[in-house]
């Protein structure tokens, strides 16, 4: 064989080797570890289960449900997922396909918002809506704002004027058009503030002097020397409540006076406090409320009245657990139960909720533990504790972590460097950078030898060692290998997907001897 032709081939091959190493081997196991198949991708990626994508190079398919390329994304990498939307991100900016395979948009946009059945994109001030009912994509100008509300209408704004493109009167201009958090979109017009539902109809005519949302379908409102309690209704909303009296809301907080004096507290369609008295009402929390009276009384008022009445001596009242609320009286913190009574003296710095009967203190810097009945549990010696759940806290000393039981001791005598408390009950634990389990007992399940781990289920714990990863049981015992870069579990199509390097075999050719140098020798 000639030789300059056995340096090519040499060179060929050692180009294809280079080039093959870098390709990445996938393997497909059910929930019983046993062999499906095997697949040929730098990266997979499950975004649901029945969405999967697969990379080979600067390549993007969906993958059918044998796993197999069905169609290709154009883009070079998965810009988001928001079903039933993939968006796909090019040289040349973003795009959309739907996830049964469908290109709905070119990757050319700079943002696209999403929603069930529409895709509102956008490059500078322009913008396009396609509409997957219709199949088609609409130019709808520049614009200087453009938004999809949570119920699905488009909201447009050139100018300081808006318009709602796909109401029944796309063309009609509004000087306002306000989305929110619930169901209505709050509009104005020359007449006044009114309603408008996911149709594009009006379910309160604009005749509103003055229109705000407050929260849900509830708005507050002024109109004719009226102040106004209304609710949203798909079809014509209500006013639920109406008074002459002088109605503010502040601070996320409605409150009614009559003649000059605080007199009512309000929800969203009526009175939820109607008290004489009143001087002031703090918000404190989601439907919380310090309620403080002119006879220096406070009581914490709640969404379906009073959870603590209200009581003398008191500075401020928190939310509470387990019916005791952590309540402050110069300086110092207690506990009082919902008629206003000290179950536990203010004597604290401060103080957590109770769970499962046990509270946290603070003396100083420290925290310590205490029963609903004021008993002492643990001094304070901790810089922090967490909520017991299940019998079981996390406590930090002299920066290391430990586990505490419901009689204040450590159940482990050396500290970690963290522990996380998982959803299932389990603890993950760290120790010098090295990651290990505990069972929802506080014993080890698993040393902390490991990178990281991740417990997927009873008995199935991946974990990753010297940048290898596998998969063992909590008594150790090996189902896959540590010898991963990767592994994707899909429980509902009970598919396992392992990642390796693939590094083809090369198997080289002796050139046999010609027969002159046969004969020559």
């Amino acid at each position: 064989m000639n030789k300059n032709f056995t340096l090519l081939i040499s060179l060929i091959s050692t180009f294809l080797i280079s080039e093959s190493a870098h390709s990445q081997s996938w393997e497909v196991y059910d929930t019983k570890i046993q062999l499906q198949s095997r697949l040929i991708y730098d990266e997979i990626d499950l975004l649901s289960e029945t969405v999967r994508i697969g990379k080979t190079g600067k390549e993007l398919s969906l993958l059918s449900s044998d796993l197999r390329p069905a169609v290709a994304l154009v883009g070079t990498e998965i810009y988001q997922y928001l079903e039933p939307w993939i968006l796909v991100k090019g040289p040349n900016g973003i795009g959309a396909f739907h996830e049964y395979g469908q290109q709905v948009l070119p990757l050319e946009y700079e943002k696209i918002q999403t929603y069930f059945n529409m895709l509102l994109a956008s490059k500078g001030n322009e913008y396009w809506l396609f509409q997957r009912g219709r199949n088609k994509t609409t130019y709808l100008g520049e614009l200087d704002e453009a938004k999809i509300t949570n119920t699905g209408l488009i909201i447009i704004r050139k100018g300081n004027e808006y318009s709602l493109p796909l109401s029944p009167n796309p063309d009609k201009t509004f000087e306002l058009l306000s989305d929110n958090d619930g169901e209505f979109v709050l509009a104005k017009e020359a007449s006044g503030f009114g309603l408008i539902n996911r149709e594009g109809d009006y379910v309160l005519d604009p005749i509103i002097e003055m229109l705000q949302h407050t929260h849900g379908n509830f708005y507050y409102g002024y109109n004719q020397n009226q102040y106004l309690l209304i609710e949203g209704n798909d079809i014509k909303s209500n006013i639920r409540y109406n008074s002459f009296h002088k109605i503010t809301f502040e601070n996320d907080i409605m409150l009614e006076y009559i003649h000059g004096k605080l007199r009512r507290v309000m929800e969203g369609d009526g009175i939820l406090l109607d008290d004489v008295g009143m001087t002031a009402v703090n918000k404190i929390g989601k439907d919380l409320y310090n309620v403080h009276f002119r006879d220096a009384r406070i009581g914490l008022l709640g969404k379906k009245g009073w959870l603590v009445q209200p009581m003398l001596e008191v500075d401020e009242i928190k939310f509470g657990n387990e019916g005791l609320y952590p309540a402050k009286s110069k300086g110092a913190f207690g506990f009082v139960n919902s008629a206003g009574t000290w179950v536990i003296k203010p004597q604290y710095a401060e103080t957590t909720l109770f769970s499962e009967k046990i509270a946290a203190y603070k003396t100083g810097l420290s925290w310590g533990l205490i029963s609903s009945a004021g008993e002492l549990v643990s001094d304070p010696i901790w810089e922090e504790i967490k909520p017991f759940d299940k019998g079981l806290a996390i406590a930090k000393a002299n920066g290391k972590y430990f586990l505490l039981n419901t009689y204040g001791a450590p159940l482990n005598t050396e500290g970690f460097d963290d522990i996380y408390r998982t959803v299932d009950g389990y603890f993950m634990v760290e120790k010098s950078g090295k990651t290990g389990l505990l069972n929802s007992e506080g014993s080890e399940v698993i040393p902390t030898e490991f990178e990281w781990l991740r417990r997927e289920r009873k008995n199935f714990v991946i974990v990753q060692k010297e940048g290898l990863t596998g998969v063992i049981s909590e008594a150790g015992e090996i189902i896959l290998p540590l010898a991963y870069e990767k592994i994707l579990v899909d429980w509902v199509n009970e598919q396992i997907f392992t990642k390796t390097n693939y590094v083809p075999t090369v198997i080289q050719t002796v050139e046999e001897p010609s027969k002159k140098n046969k004969k020559g020798a």
